[in-house]
This record gives C-alpha cells, structure tokens and sequence, in this order.
C-alpha cells in the first residue's frame, strides 16, 4: 500500500496542508514542536483510529475551532482509496470512505495499515500493564477490525458494571445487595470479555516467534526474548466456553471484594503482556539499550505479521527514533526497510541517513505547522510507473 496524498484541516497546529508523497521513504525535518509528531499522528488516526499521544479529540482540533479534518488518498493492489476523518471538540467523529459516510466506524478501519515506532514506545517495557495492552489492542484492531467492536463492547459493559457496584455502595448500607442484578452483569462481562481474552491470546501466539527472531538477529543471538500472555482470568485452554466459566468462578470469588471497593477486580482490563530476555523481566534487565533492541523488535514483528495478515505491506512510521537508537541499531532498522515499507520518518537533522537513503528519500521541512518541499532524490522518477493510478 502506498499513501499517495495526504490534506490537513485545523488539526493540531496545521491550519491547512497538502502533502504529496513522491517516493518510498519521506524524511520530516524540523527542530522539535514543529508539527512532525502531529502528521505522523494524523496517518495513525487514519489507520486505526486512535492515537498514542491523546484520548480527547478536543485534543486534536486546532484552537478556537470546532472541528478538524484529515483527508487521504491511498493506493492499495485493489485500487485507490479515499479516506476522510472529521473530528469535533465534542468528540462526535465522522468517517468517510470513498465519499460515502459510514454509519459504522469499523468499517473505516483496516484500509490502511500503518505501524508507529516513536520514543514513547520505550514505556512499552519500563511503563505498566496499560500500556502494554494498548498496543496489543492496537495491533489487534488492524490485524482484525472487528475486534474494535468487541472491545468497545467490553468496555461498555465493565463500565455500566462498575456503575452498578458503586451505586450498590452509596444506597445499601446494610441492607443485602442485589444479586439477581449483578449475575446478569458477570455474565455479560465474560461474554464480553472472553472474546477480548481468546484474541489477545491468539495474536501474542503470532506475534510472539516473530518478534524472538528479530530480537535475536538484532542482538547477536545473545540474549533470547520471550512474550508471553497473562491473562487476569485463567486460561488453560483457548476455547470460547472453558474461558467463559473460568471467568464466571473468578467473578464469583471476588464478589466480596467487588461490592467492599465498587469496582470491578476481574477481567481483561487487568491483563498483562509479559516480556523477558533471559527469563528475567525485560524492565528490571539490562541497559537501555537492550530495552531498546526489545522495543525495535516488536516493531519489526508487528510490521512483518501485519504484511503477512493482509498481504500488503502497511506503512511505517518513525517518530524521531534514530536519535534513540545507537548506529548498529539504526543500521538494522534501516537495512530492512529498505524499499519495502513506505516509511515517514521525522528527524531534527539528516546526518543519520547515508548518502544512499537520502538520494532515494523526499526531503520535507517542517516550521510552524507549514510544510516545504527542500529536495526530492532520485525516489520520484524509481516511483514513475508504480504507483500510477
């Protein structure tokens, strides 16, 4: 796939831009808080909806207007595609394909794939669970787009849950909680969540021998990575019914302590994803660096599964990470890139790239929200003929 034009609208500090992508790589340049971040975030929210950097729409939309835009034109082996995203302070969202409004946001998703690499993602091993469940959830939503669907619905159903068990606190004082109510809630919570439990099992299960291998090629093969699933509810066999019940008994066990906090305790809302190297807990192991190598190599998994998933190879996009990066590592990162990935790459200078990259890379500058062309290399005329329409 190959994201061929790309138009923002009152999104973050971007009044109005056009951008023509002409070649496989595009490097961003400009010094920090420019507006690189907030392109690369406009392609992710296109991809899959969310963005890594903020939960609020409100968020996104440039000051003192009530919407912003972002606007695309992609060209995948089926065809070309347009893609609109509107998005409102008041979080209401309008998704457009090909002109036609979508009643359903699902059905925007999986059009275009994209993977983002940014600094932030070094929270991946030091930060906490949450994290780690985002990106899963992330992954899954391009892997399978109906799991967006499965996971709001969770999602709704532990909140009106958890609703229920505050408000049990605040009116019962003393008097005998509303059982009857509250298994009609446990059994749509792990309805609900079994679906969410069975597909993060399945893509660690893909993801996991991917990742290892690239783990291992970057570090020499001196260190071994595992990623291994732990679900808060137990999990001995991946079959829908087994899972529900085992969820049901934990939910059972925890009641007290449910209705003494008025939250709910169970659930994949409390899942971990655990990483090792050596079998030593990657945020307690080693340098940054090897945090690093880790990091790099769920990126690289992600993009190969992905490719492999839809059979095509979905954008990348790095966020400033080269600096993070020592040269070995920067070397593999881009020694597999290469021309297989349309890559946007954003950097505060070029003395990173070789002579090589830069010749086959569009050069942008980035200031104050505005873009300018400063070079384009030999990329425009090796693209004539391939992704013309």
């Amino acid at each position: 796939m190959y994201l061929k034009t790309l138009h923002l609208r009152h999104f973050r500090n971007y009044q109005e831009q056009q951008v023509e992508f002409t070649a496989p790589k595009t490097i961003l340049v400009g010094n920090n808080a420019q507006g690189k971040s907030n392109l690369l975030e406009a392609v992710e929210l296109l991809a899959t909806l969310r963005s890594h950097r903020t939960f609020r729409d409100r968020d996104l939309v440039q000051e003192a207007e009530e919407l912003a835009q972002i606007s695309a034109s992609l060209k995948r082996e089926t065809g070309i595609s347009t893609l609109n995203l509107i998005l409102r302070r008041n979080g209401r969202r309008t998704v457009n394909l090909n002109g036609e409004n979508l009643r359903r946001q699902m059905d925007f998703l999986g059009i275009l794939n994209a993977v983002q690499f940014s600094s932030l993602d070094l929270e991946l091993v030091r930060g906490g669970p949450e994290g780690r469940r985002h990106w899963l959830d992330t992954l899954l939503i391009q892997l399978e787009p109906i799991y967006a669907h499965i996971l709001q619905q969770y999602h709704q159903v532990l909140r009106q849950r958890n609703a229920f068990l505050k408000r049990n606190i605040e009116t019962s004082q003393g008097a005998p909680v509303q059982t009857e109510e509250l298994a009609i809630w446990d059994v749509q919570l792990a309805t609900a969540g079994t679906r969410v439990i069975r597909r993060r099992e399945r893509a660690i299960q893909r993801l996991a021998p991917i990742a290892k291998k690239w783990h291992a090629s970057i570090s020499g093969s001196k260190e071994i990575l595992q990623i291994k699933y732990s679900p808060n509810v137990p999990l001995e066999q991946n079959h829908s019914e087994k899972v529900q019940q085992a969820f049901l008994e934990k939910l059972q066990q925890r009641t007290i302590a449910e209705l003494h906090q008025g939250t709910t305790l169970v659930g994949p809302h409390r899942d971990e994803i655990e990483l090792t190297i050596n079998q030593t807990p990657a945020r307690q192991y080693g340098s940054q660096g090897q945090q690093r190598t880790l990091v790099l190599a769920l990126k690289l998994a992600e993009l190969q599964l992905i490719e492999e998933v839809v059979g095509e190879p979905p954008l990348l996009l790095l966020d400033d990470v080269l600096a993070e990066l020592d040269p070995s590592r920067q070397n593999q990162l881009l020694d597999t890139i290469q021309d297989r990935f349309q890559t946007i790459i954003t950097t505060t200078h070029l003395g990173a790239f070789d002579s090589q990259w830069l010749n086959s890379s569009q050069i942008l500058y980035v200031k104050t929200g505005k873009i300018s062309i400063e070079k384009v290399g030999v990329g425009r005329q090796k693209l004539e003929g391939i992704f013309q329409e």
